[in-house]
């Protein structure tokens, strides 16, 4: 094939990569463009908005840390807003305006795992929610919250990052990244 192709995650090249490399490129390119149903468009990216709650700013930093800007390839993180506070957090769910919820399931005084049944029960068209839970053992109560996914301290980076842009996929905004 004589024709360029630009490298879509914008790695660059890696010196002598032969024709195989760039045949095996040019499959994924078109698998890509036939699953988007338009040819040589990039795959839409989801933009959503986290509300993260947890009384712990070392966990808030954790949980912002592992999902990142970009949990997955067609996900991307627009905004984020942190709080500590139960109040603060159902004052912000009624308010509107998230794709996700990431709720600490250990956090004090109340609880996200009580929080995230409360949340499901009270706001209207209440977005899915991420709740951490104490241990693995606990996704019964995760069910019980009526949570959408349960993620188990201590935080797993991967684990996490892929349930906040599975749940972002459900709600999020097609942005033109």
């Amino acid at each position: 094939m004589s024709d360029a192709h630009p490298d879509p995650g914008g790695h660059g090249g890696h010196g002598r990569e032969g024709s195989g490399s760039s045949a095996s490129t040019d499959v994924a390119t078109s698998a890509a463009d036939r699953s988007t149903g338009s040819a040589g468009a990039p795959p839409a990216v989801t933009s959503v908005r986290i509300l993260l709650y947890s009384d712990d700013s070392a966990t808030r930093d954790a949980v912002r840390l592992a999902v990142g800007r970009r949990p997955a390839k067609d996900v991307e993180v627009a905004s984020w807003l942190e709080v500590a506070t139960p109040a603060a957090c159902v004052a912000a769910a009624d308010a509107g305006g998230f794709d996700v919820l990431v709720l600490d399931g250990e956090a004090s005084p109340i609880g996200g795992l009580g929080l995230a049944k409360q949340l499901k029960n009270e706001v209207f068209d209440c977005p899915p929610i991420v709740v951490l839970t104490g241990r693995p053992q606990d996704a019964w109560l995760a069910a019980w919250s009526q949570a959408d996914l349960a993620v188990p301290h201590p935080i797993d980076p991967v684990t996490l990052a892929r349930a906040v842009a599975e749940l972002g996929r459900r709600t999020g905004s097609p942005s033109s990244a």
